[in-house]
């Protein structure tokens, strides 16, 4: 075990001691500072994943109980895990200075009207569902969907983190999101406004940034990016619409970027892979790149 402190250590100890303070947006260290609890906020996502499908991720769990019975479990135990986990986040935007949080006595009626969203979350969800079966003739039933499709796990946790994000809640929608695209490779911010029997096919490399608004029936391919056009003007633009919308029942296909908060891509429009949008496309379009020239040499 190394004990005591080199002399020439004194002067890198003190700079970097220095940058401990309370005082800053981004607190290094903070006696007041609790943080939420990551693995906490994915055994919350996994408890919502059983009480939403028990079929697929709660058989275990519903052994000698009756449907009720499981349901009244798991709701109270995701209701008090969430209350420790918004607590927490509450604790840490107060030391880093977040704008937009909820207020302390906010906190049981939020826990409350996200409890009572779930309902409604499986509606949404099975719809999900339904346009990923019906989208992809190379899915075999719902249940492959439910069980191992990554896009589809990433818009459930959308779904979830959206309704916290609504609320004001800090911190935990973003973690949640970010697990999801850790897992996925898909990255939809919590803030995202997206319209039932969403299909995500493939999703590697998608993102979809925080204002983008997207209506139902929608499908994208892997590579699609609905982004902001000035990221140099950084927290400026927060709050501002910087993200495109997207009406009802377009698709976009592979590697696409679209791009600013005022396009608008028209509803029953189909964008073609590649391309590269920074202005409204009308309904009913169909937009495609032109061929580039494929040039093949043989070795003699």
């Amino acid at each position: 075990m190394v004990t005591g402190r080199k002399p020439e250590f004194e002067n890198i100890i003190n700079r970097i001691a220095a940058n401990y303070s309370c005082e800053k947006d981004m607190p290094i260290y903070c006696e007041e500072m609790k943080l939420p609890d990551r693995n906490e906020i994915v055994d919350i996502l996994n408890e919502i994943e059983r009480i939403l499908f028990p079929a697929y991720f709660g058989v275990n769990s519903l052994k000698g109980m009756t449907a009720s019975e499981y349901v009244e479990k798991t709701l109270v135990s995701i209701y008090y895990q969430l209350k420790t986990q918004l607590e927490l986040a509450l604790s840490l935007s107060k030391c880093a200075n977040v704008k937009n949080k909820f207020e302390a006595n906010e906190l049981e009626n939020i826990c409350d009207e996200f409890i009572n969203e779930l309902p409604k979350l499986q509606e949404i969800l099975l719809k999900d569902v339904t346009a990923n079966f019906e989208g992809d003739p190379a899915a075999t039933s719902r249940s492959e969907i439910i069980l191992s499709y990554p896009g589809f796990y990433a818009i459930f946790v959308y779904r979830i983190a959206h309704e916290l994000y609504k609320r004001n809640v800090p911190f935990v929608p973003r973690m949640m999101t970010e697990y999801a695209h850790g897992k996925t490779g898909i990255d939809i911010n919590p803030g995202a406004e997206i319209g039932e029997y969403f299909f995500i096919d493939h999703g590697t490399g998608i993102v979809i940034g925080e204002t983008t608004k997207i209506g139902k029936g929608v499908k994208i391919y892997q590579g699609v990016t609905l982004g902001a056009l000035s990221p140099r003007k950084g927290q400026t633009l927060s709050g501002v619409k910087r993200h495109p919308t997207v009406e009802d029942n377009v698709t976009i296909y592979a590697n696409t970027t679209i791009l600013g908060g005022e396009t608008v891509i028209g509803e029953n429009s189909v964008i073609g892979g590649n391309s590269f949008i920074t202005r409204s496309v009308e309904k009913n379009s169909y937009v495609s790149v032109k061929p580039p020239e494929l040039i093949i040499r043989a070795d003699d």
